[in-house]
């Protein structure tokens, strides 16, 4: 009787651990860890709250860790091995997303995995990077963190909306600055005044006549007999592309250190 009762026991403890691994942000892991200490606390409690209302709204964790160095590993290797052993991920297949920043050397890494490998192609996963990598490097780390998130919300947004993920042909165009604007206004009113400018120097001799043969010399005028011969037809034609989606770059895949398959970009800033 009591060996039954410790097999209860021990088969119920089991079920609780094998839980807590595969649906570890459901059950308290933070998808915020700032161990670099690069925001204040009204930062990482407006963070903390946009993750966690993201997360639930898609049924993926989306994470941001911070740590001020990688031990050695690569960017990659961290952020893959971080998922996987904090016991991030939502579902049988653990799908989600996560953002690592070592200021250390000045890295960053973005790891999906799950049903995320498929939300964030490898080409939206560089257009995210290129869009937080400028505020990283002016040490904006909360407004970079914010632009993940929201890029996160957007992007499998549009999967669940389609159920195509934003790719290389249909990435977000951004709007012309208020700079860039004005400059191309300038520019294209410069060459207009250069040109109308040197149309009107051109008409300066002409002076007006009465009759329209007027305006003709004597003699500039001498019409012959002419003649076209067709000589052949050159013909090229080529044909035209079919759109089959090949331009779409999906998702590239690895493995980590614990056998999973991850999906991710990274760079420095």
């Amino acid at each position: 009787m009591r060996n039954k009762k410790l097999f209860l026991i021990l088969c119920v403890f089991f079920c609780l651990l094998l839980s807590s691994l595969t649906y570890g942000a459901q059950t308290g892991t933070p998808l915020l860890v700032d161990d670099a200490d690069l925001l204040t606390d009204s930062q990482e409690a407006d963070l903390s709250a946009e993750l966690e209302l993201i997360s639930d709204r898609h049924g993926v964790d989306v994470v941001v860790v911070t740590v001020y160095s990688l031990e050695g590993k690569s960017s990659r290797d961290y952020a893959d091995d971080y998922f996987d052993y904090n016991g991030y991920g939502r579902g049988d297949d653990r799908s989600g997303i996560l953002l690592l920043h070592s200021p250390e050397y000045r890295d960053w890494w973005i790891s999906t995995r799950g049903d995320c490998i498929l939300y964030f192609t490898d080409a939206g996963l560089d257009y995210i990077g290129s869009s937080i990598t400028d505020k990283l490097a002016a040490a904006d780390y909360y407004g970079a963190y914010e632009t993940f998130a929201e890029l996160c919300d957007e992007f499998m947004s549009e999967y669940e909306a389609d159920g195509r993920p934003v790719d290389a042909d249909t990435l977000p165009r951004e709007a012309p600055g208020l700079t860039y604007v004005l400059i191309s206004l300038a520019v294209g009113l410069v060459v207009a005044f250069i040109i109308v400018s040197v149309m009107c120097s051109k008409h300066k001799s002409v002076r007006v006549r009465r009759e329209a043969d007027d305006y003709v010399r004597n003699g500039s005028m001498n019409l012959t007999v002419s003649s076209d011969s067709f000589l052949y037809r050159n013909v090229s034609r080529t044909p035209k592309p079919k759109n089959n989606g090949s331009s779409r770059g999906g998702s590239s895949s690895h493995r980590s250190s614990s056998g999973a398959s991850h999906g991710g970009r990274g760079g420095k800033y």
